[in-house]
């Protein structure tokens, strides 16, 4: 019978009870609200209670969150979210094969992984490509998961340096009003490039390696001029270069270096009318096979929940706004 409720049963190590249920049982009970399926737990052992179809993915999905469990990840309601959005898609099994993609650890020995299928993927590029365009909302790691690559290359004596540039573009704000000499006007903008550095090498490493010069943080005016061989070289909020900046760093790269570029289309502090290096690039080397481009989304968000709430509101307000433009043969007329 089709409308039929079946009854599976699944176990759950007694350690790994709190770290898979999430607190006050929120990750059951969000599994049981998605999936329209009553989950009991009794001495370690769950019974699931719905139709089949839908008892079977919930029983997939809580057995995929053992099972990273057990490998010392901290499930997530991020996670847990996910998992759900695949299991809407059958395509259960997913996150288990993505975990077992380590990049590196942390100077707390935390381990870095990519944690969604697009940033699976951006990994992926960036092993195999030359240069790599990481392009998404904030929040799905771009720069992160790129500094891991880079700090791993690295330690792995693949690259001699590591370079991390971004423009110093006024948000707003005027450089000139910032105290201090130029370095103490770019460091705020280089500020998020430091502390993925901090997390992964440790304060004293970063400075140690600053001091050497085998580690560079600099405006993207710094590169005018220069080749850039045997390095790994990051290029971040790259929607904020002109056409002219980019062709300049592109250009800059040297033999045995790897480039990657991220960006977020969506947050340009650029003029009004000005246009984006960004764009400029993907649309003229995209037929080039040694260049990646990775375009990841909402669904790609690992930072806090809302995060991913914030930027899907954004997303479908924007869709909806309809630019005016002028009407021809009407002066000063416009149409929406």
């Amino acid at each position: 019978m089709a409308g039929s409720i079946i009854e599976l049963h699944t176990e759950v190590p007694a350690d790994q009870e709190s770290n898979v249920f999430g607190q006050f049982d929120e990750h059951l009970k969000l599994i049981e609200r998605t999936l329209n399926v009553t989950v009991i737990s009794r001495d370690g052992v769950l019974k699931i209670l719905g139709s089949e179809q839908n008892a079977a993915s919930a029983k997939k999905l809580i057995d995929e969150l053992v099972v990273l469990a057990k490998r010392g990840n901290t499930i997530t309601r991020q996670n847990v979210n996910y998992a759900l959005s695949l299991a809407m898609e059958q395509r259960n099994e997913v996150l288990t094969e993505i975990d077992k993609d380590f990049i590196c650890n942390t100077i707390q020995g935390r381990p870095i992984k990519p944690k969604t299928l697009g940033q699976k993927e951006y990994v992926d590029q960036i092993r195999k490509k030359m240069i790599v365009f990481g392009v998404g909302p904030a929040g799905t790691g771009k720069t992160y998961l790129a500094m891991a690559m880079a700090v791993t290359a690295f330690r792995n004596e693949e690259v001699s340096r590591i370079i991390l540039t971004r423009p110093a573009i006024e948000a707003g704000e005027k450089l000139g009003f910032l105290p201090g000499d130029l370095q103490s006007k770019v460091d705020p903008y280089l500020r998020p490039l430091y502390d993925a550095l901090y997390q992964i090498m440790g304060a004293d490493s970063f400075a140690k390696n600053m001091e050497r010069g085998l580690i560079e943080v600099a405006p993207l005016a710094y590169m005018r001029g220069r080749t850039l061989d045997n390095a790994f070289i990051i290029l971040d909020e790259a929607q904020n270069t002109t056409p002219a900046q980019m062709k300049m760093f592109l250009t800059r790269i040297g033999f045995g270096s790897k480039v990657i570029v991220t960006g977020d289309a969506s947050q340009k502090d650029l003029p009004r009318d000005a246009v984006s290096g960004l764009d400029v690039a993907m649309k003229v080397l995209k037929k080039i096979d040694d260049i990646g481009f990775c375009q990841l989304t909402s669904k790609d968000v690992v930072r806090h929940p809302l995060v991913q709430q914030i930027v899907q509101a954004y997303d479908a307000y924007e869709k909806k706004q309809k630019p005016e433009r002028p009407v021809r043969g009407r002066r000063g007329g416009y149409e929406r």
